[in-house]
Order: structure tokens, then C-alpha cells, then sequence
């Protein structure tokens, strides 16, 4: 029988002090999405001139590819 290691809880607080560091994961995040969906051929919804409008895959401005 094979025991789990247990690994000792993250610092919750420490982590979401660090604010850069959480904006440039959800930076990273909605990058991929936005390339999900690109690649997929699906729109998004975004907010323009007040309203919800669908963007087209092929208007969604970042590259298929991440950057080297």
C-alpha cells in the first residue's frame, strides 16, 4: 500500500499579497482563452460602446502561437 505525501498548505494571504504576481497569471490565462477560442473558431463576447458584442475568432487580436 503507497502512502500520499502530504504536501504542507500554501500561504493563502502571501499569495494574494503578491498582486503582480496574480495579475500576470490572469493575464496569462485570458491569453490562452482568447487563443482557445481563436484556435477553435469560436467568438468571444466583449464589452464595446456599452453593449455585449460578439467578437469574431478572426478578430480576436492575439496570435494563435505564444510569443518565443
Amino acid at each position: 500500500m503507497t502512502h500520499a505525501t502530504q504536501h504542507p498548505m500554501p500561504d493563502l494571504d502571501a499569495i494574494l499579497d503578491d498582486t503582480d504576481r496574480l495579475e500576470a497569471a490572469l493575464q496569462r490565462a485570458v491569453l490562452g482563452a482568447l487563443r482557445d477560442h481563436k484556435r477553435a473558431g469560436n467568438p468571444v463576447a466583449v464589452w464595446r460602446d456599452g453593449k455585449v458584442v460578439w467578437l469574431p475568432p478572426e478578430e480576436i487580436p492575439v496570435p494563435l502561437e505564444p510569443a518565443p
